[in-house]
């Protein structure tokens, strides 16, 4: 690419030139338009303007402050304590009120429901998704399949202290390491895997043994599981007959949880979570899929 640097007057255009020209082509020398430079100057004095007036420009361990004093989380606090001051009589009712009457309320628990869903989405959507469709290991709560029991006073104390978290009055059941601790050997493991498969109808390898995975099954999981498979809420068994799988319903994933053993950990809400909108979770939660009663 050839480059020279020659100003002269473009024959068709009548623009001078820069004086660039690159493979024979010559740059013109238009200016810009007036208007285009009056706005670019306002946005630099604007610029200049507004490092002034507002917290801008970053210091080794602080910020400028600005001769205005404005700050943005003092101005979110000023809309939280406006919104909490408009939604306090609301609130005042829902505290009052059992879970119940809040449900057989239609604006309480349309009120209910709203601050339910905005509490899910900050603290629950992330290991439930934000539709409350869960993941593998993590609960579906749009269906009717409760680990822990679905009724409104199940969900409530699940949320307040959660499973297998740190307080005392959470669920704690657990599902033994039966291979891991030696309590099942690899065939028999593979046995009842097989067996728990055809509870819920899945299909099974011809080879499979299922007299002998029942008697593995009725020795070591039916004191939770039931006789049937049918689970027990009690103790946080999953109901094995019906086509809803928490990690999954392949016989490799259910040989690694008898082997490994499965107990998940739901955080408890109490204390970080007010009584309020404990309440305002329980029955969103419950109204996406839970209709148990006691």
């Amino acid at each position: 690419m050839a480059h020279e640097t020659h100003e002269q007057v473009d024959a068709v255009t009548g623009v001078t030139t820069t004086g660039h020209t690159w493979d024979d082509i010559q740059e013109l020398n238009n200016p810009l338009p007036r208007w285009w430079l009056w706005t670019f100057y306002l946005t630099i004095f604007w610029s200049v303007l507004y490092a002034i007036a507002y917290p801008a420009i970053p210091m080794v361990s602080t910020y400028t402050k600005g001769v205005l004093g404005w700050q943005s989380r003092e101005a979110v606090e000023v809309d939280l304590a406006a919104l909490k001051e408009q939604r306090s009589g609301m609130t005042a009712k829902l505290a009052a009120s059992s879970l119940d009457e809040i449900k057989q309320d239609p604006e309480m628990f349309a009120f209910a429901r709203a601050q339910g869903k905005a509490s899910f989405g900050d603290n629950c959507a992330p290991c439930h998704g934000a539709g409350g469709a869960g993941a593998k290991g993590y609960p579906n709560l749009n269906d009717d399949d409760w680990l822990w029991g679905g009724s409104l006073a199940q969900i409530e104390h699940t949320i307040r202290y959660g499973a297998r978290s740190t307080s005392d009055q959470g669920h704690s059941g657990t599902m033994p390491a039966f291979g891991r601790d030696g309590m099942l050997k690899r065939e028999e493991i593979s046995h009842v895997a097989d067996y728990v498969r055809s509870l819920s109808g899945l299909p099974t390898d011809k080879t499979a043994d299922l007299n002998a995975g029942a008697k593995v099954y009725a020795d070591n999981c039916a004191a939770c599981h039931g006789d049937k498979g049918q689970g027990m809420q009690e103790l946080g068994a999953p109901n094995l007959s019906d086509k809803i799988w928490l990690f999954g319903a392949d016989k490799a994933t259910i040989m690694e949880g008898l082997h490994n053993g499965r107990g998940g950990v739901m955080p408890t809400w109490h204390g970080r979570l007010d009584d309020t909108t404990i309440k305002a979770l329980t029955l969103y939660v419950h109204s996406l899929g839970g209709d148990q009663r006691p």
